[in-house]
């Protein structure tokens, strides 16, 4: 067989394998708009400034809202992680339940350790 034939039949098993790739895992893909993730960012700040001048204790790292933005909840963490963070009552138990699919974490000084 022809290295030019060979060459080719592995050319295109490359390239049906990437498109595969893509179309099986084009729900795995989905980004957010950045500005629906400034947007989350903004009223998670804001929550919890307000929060932070009724005196609430952020020590445990507990949840703050299950619903800050449909679809997104936002959590209070330690930088870097603590054990307690893991625990299923500091954590949104929206998220946890699957009812919303993203998450804005705080520090527990209120700075924005990652949102997704």
């Amino acid at each position: 067989m022809p290295k030019t034939l060979l060459f080719a039949i592995a050319l295109v098993v490359i390239i049906l394998t990437g498109f595969a790739t893509l179309y099986f895992n084009q729900d795995k893909q989905k980004t957010i708009p950045k500005s629906e993730i400034d947007t989350a960012v903004n009223q998670a700040k804001f929550l919890y400034r307000q929060r932070k001048e009724t005196g609430e204790d952020f020590s445990s790292g507990p949840c703050l809202s299950n619903a800050l933005l449909p679809g997104w909840v936002v959590d209070t963490v330690h930088n870097p992680r603590a054990e307690a963070d893991d625990l299923p009552q500091n954590q949104c138990p929206a998220y946890i339940e699957g009812k919303a699919q993203h998450f804005v974490e705080l520090d527990l000084e209120g700075n924005l350790i990652r949102a997704e």
